[in-house]
């Protein structure tokens, strides 16, 4: 098991073998992703933008407007109460 210690900033080290399962490297970015309270996931956040190509087929063609954003906003704000 790979372990690490939190320093007084809240920095870590990941270690060698870890960094090395993750395909990660000094200045690329990792993501944490919470799956259970208490219990996160490291994910390694470099995929180029070639890898997302086609991901969004089918979306929506043109952009929204601010009436339209603030609408949303204002929905997705009523709904978490």
């Amino acid at each position: 098991m790979a372990a690490a210690t939190i320093t007084s900033k809240g920095q870590i080290t990941i270690p060698v073998r870890v960094r090395a399962a993750l395909g990660v490297d000094s200045g690329d970015r990792i993501e944490f992703v919470e799956v259970e309270k208490g219990q996160f996931v490291i994910i390694p956040a470099t995929r180029s933008l070639q890898e997302l190509n086609g991901r969004f087929k089918g979306r929506r063609k043109t952009a929204a407007t601010i009436e339209e954003m603030d609408e949303a906003i204002a929905k997705g704000a009523a709904e978490s109460l």
